[in-house]
This record gives structure tokens, sequence and C-alpha cells, in this order.
């Protein structure tokens, strides 16, 4: 699929699939004899998960150490690398949860805050 495509599915934009690949956290499977993206599904599941990483503030940098990760995992040719990136993703994995922590609490403070601002229009 184009890149359009890949955009609306992933509700990214153009910019930020552009983007990930000039800085090399993405890259797609092929291109057209024009020159245009290609993507295949497993490209759409990597970019799902650089996605869901974005929220939690994770760097572009730890973004891509964990899609490298991931991959050696899923190649069953590397089983050398399985237990360095299983450890280096439960490392992630700890600190995602830190993450989605705070930002609960601070889902917690906005809502405070709309309670408190509904109160004073009423």
């Amino acid at each position: 699929m184009q890149i359009g495509e890949v955009a609306a599915r992933t509700e990214l934009s153009l910019r930020s699939l552009r983007h990930w690949e000039e800085v090399g956290l993405l890259r797609p499977s092929g291109r057209t004899e024009g020159g245009f993206r290609l993507y295949t599904e497993a490209d759409v599941e990597r970019i799902l998960v650089i996605r869901r990483m974005k929220p939690l503030g994770f760097t572009l940098d730890q973004m891509s150490a964990a899609m490298r990760d991931i991959e050696a995992l899923r190649d069953r040719n590397r089983p050398a690398e399985h237990d360095q990136a299983r450890a280096r993703l439960a490392a992630i994995l700890a600190e995602a949860a830190d993450r989605r922590v705070k930002l609960e609490a601070q889902l917690g403070m906005a809502d405070e805050f709309l309670r408190e601002l509904n109160r004073e229009l009423t």
C-alpha cells in the first residue's frame, strides 16, 4: 500500500511517516518505479508500535532501539540476540508502565480542572 493509505490506517500524518523514514526509524518495504513508498502489513504493524510509544514520550532513539529488539525476537535466525533483546524490552516495558502511571495522574488533574471550570460556569 502507498503512504496515503498507511497514514489513514494508522491515523498519522504523511509528514510523520516521512520524518520517521528520514531519521531511520521506519523504512518502507519498497518503492514503485516512480519512487512512491510501498508498505506491507508488517510495516503497518511496526508503525503502530511506534505510534503507541510516542504518547509515552519515548525518544526516536528509544523507539528505534525497541523496534530493533522486537525484530530480533521475531527473527528465529537470530537466537543469540534473544536474551539481550528480551532484557532491553523488559526495561522498556517497566519504563512504559511508569510513564503510563504519570500520564494517568496528569489526566486526573485535567479532569479536576474541567470539573472546576464546569462548577464556575454553572
